[in-house]
């Protein structure tokens, strides 16, 4: 099974560089992230020349049930609402392998995507859809059920991976979570990178830096990230955090005890 992004080392090992190269090959792109520690925050921002002001707000919600069913089978259910445009939803398998979900690769609305971190990787395949503005702030008022955010599609692939018995509207509302997302071209640098920065309910942050890339260039970029970050003074290799595990076990457990379990 492909290895997670915490506590790993800080460097592939030659076998799962292997297995890297088996899964870009058949993925539609390459996605490189990088966690920054809290305590280098303000030296990433200040290195990368961040100006908070031109970020994007959204708010991010999942969906599961309180014990986190569809997270144990590798099942995501997301809904997004972002500033200035319509909400977005997506229904994502991981990890998977390429061949996994060859029936539905005919779809526009499907992508296959290798993450790789510093000493781990994981290859996912995500259904998308695309909403109004107000779609998801409707679910999350409790006007409509979470069903209604889902097209036909996403609905049959949802069926197809997860528990059986469990519809989307069985499922619990886990979010929202805060989020600024800011798009940095660096001149010295040949990809656009992203920042995003996770706003946790209890005061906690994450804080990622991620490029794309082309599968056949994924190493290629890789190396090129890895120095230009380098170069900035920023630690490439310390222990990584997923922001999207940590959302699901922070909202899971607020459901378990509220309701008193």
């Amino acid at each position: 099974m492909p290895a997670t992004s915490e506590e790993t080392p800080a460097r592939l090992t030659d076998a799962q560089v292997g297995e890297v190269l088996a899964l870009a090959r058949d993925a539609d792109s390459v996605e490189l992230k990088l966690t920054v520690p809290d305590s280098h925050r303000r030296q990433a921002a200040t290195a990368l020349g961040v100006d908070p002001l031109d970020a994007q707000i959204r708010q991010v919600y999942f969906f599961d049930t309180p014990d986190l069913a569809l997270n144990e089978v590798g099942v995501v259910v997301r809904a997004r609402r972002v500033q200035g445009r319509g909400d977005d939803t997506v229904v994502k398998l991981r990890p998977v392998t390429p061949a996994a979900v060859e029936a539905e690769r005919s779809s526009d609305n499907l992508v296959v995507e290798v993450d790789a971190m510093p000493g781990g990787f994981v290859c996912s395949a995500s259904m998308k859809g695309a909403l109004g503005p107000k779609a998801v702030k409707d679910v999350a008022a409790g006007r409509k059920g979470i069903r209604s955010l889902y097209s036909k599609e996403q609905r049959r692939f949802y069926e197809a991976h997860a528990p059986e018995g469990l519809g989307l509207d069985d499922l619990s509302i886990l979010g929202p979570i805060t989020v600024l997302k800011l798009k940095l071209r660096p001149p010295d640098l040949s990809m656009r990178l992203v920042a995003e920065v996770w706003f946790y309910p209890d005061g906690s942050r994450i804080v990622e830096l991620s490029a794309k890339s082309p599968p056949s260039e994924a190493f290629q970029a890789a190396a090129e990230l890895r120095a230009f970050l380098a170069g900035k003074g920023l630690d490439v290799s310390g222990e990584q955090q997923t922001k999207t595990k940590t959302a699901l076990e922070f909202f899971a457990a607020e459901l378990s005890e509220g309701s008193g379990s």
